[in-house]
């Protein structure tokens, strides 16, 4: 992953150890005060938010204690760290993306996974080159590589 991937990840790491944690404890303890915890939908709600926020932040901890920081991106072919333009041959439309490494990505629509269906089509090719992309549905379209830049 490129460095300002990881920086992403341990900021988030770190947002939801302390102002999400926080948050979610001072939920509870309010939620205790409504009375019976068998029938109180707000200590329910927030019960399951701290259980998904820990499961983030397990999954965060583990993906960050094995990191490969991307220090050199060639612009020679395209890889995690790179942005591509990619035109769709059928429809003449140029789009730019930015690639990132598996399980980032954020809510960003230019970024592409690595292991997405655009990001294992295009990965490791070069300006000019025309892939084929297949979708989850099973269609497939053709994507010529415009430019590769950092």
């Amino acid at each position: 992953m490129t460095r300002e991937e990881y920086q992403q990840l341990r900021d988030e790491l770190e947002h939801l150890k302390t102002v999400e944690r926080n948050d979610i404890s001072e939920k509870i303890r309010v939620a205790r005060g409504f009375g019976d915890l068998s029938e109180n939908s707000e200590y329910d709600e927030a019960k399951n938010d701290q259980a998904r926020i820990e499961a983030r932040i397990s999954r965060l901890e583990e993906r960050l204690k094995n990191v490969q920081i991307v220090e050199h991106v060639s612009t020679d072919t395209v890889a995690v760290g790179t942005k591509v333009i990619l035109l769709d041959m059928e429809f003449d439309d140029k789009t730019e993306y930015r690639i990132a490494s598996s399980g980032t990505g954020g809510d960003d629509d230019n970024v592409v996974t690595a292991d997405s269906p655009v990001g294992q089509a295009i990965m490791g090719h070069a300006v000019g080159e025309v892939v084929d992309i297949k979708t989850p549905n099973g269609q497939t379209y053709q994507m010529k590589i415009i430019e590769i830049g950092k």
